[in-house]
């Protein structure tokens, strides 16, 4: 029994050193808490392009209510294997304008930047 539950351990540990792990699925460009959208917040996925020599994500944020909404943002640019680029970027805050628009942005100097994650929160 013990011999059973060491060996399933080690696979397990074993399992979480594959490189399969080392890189980070992409498929979901946008993360936004439930307080966002109950707060009226709607934005679209991030559009990732180079400017100027940079890559840049953007992306408009809308909200819907009557009062202005105070949003913290961070985008999380991705090359095209799917590893995070570096350095992070802080998060930054915006507020967005009853029944208005926000646009907001983050660049990179690393133009292997393919794509890009936005995670949105109050």
């Amino acid at each position: 029994m013990q011999a059973s539950v060491t060996a399933l351990t080690l696979l397990v540990a074993l399992a979480g050193c594959s490189s399969e792990r080392t890189t980070i699925n992409t498929s979901q460009l946008l993360v936004m808490e439930f307080v966002v959208l109950s707060a009226g917040i709607t934005t679209d996925e991030p559009d990732i392009s180079q400017r100027e020599g940079q890559q840049r994500a953007t992306t408009v944020l809308f909200n819907q209510q009557g009062k202005p909404v105070q949003v913290t943002y961070r985008f999380y640019c991705y090359d095209d294997k799917g590893l995070e680029i570096l350095p992070f970027k802080r998060p930054r805050t915006v507020t967005v304008p009853a029944h208005g628009k926000a646009d907001i942005s983050s660049q990179t100097g690393n133009l292997t930047a393919s794509k890009a994650c936005l995670y949105l929160y109050l």
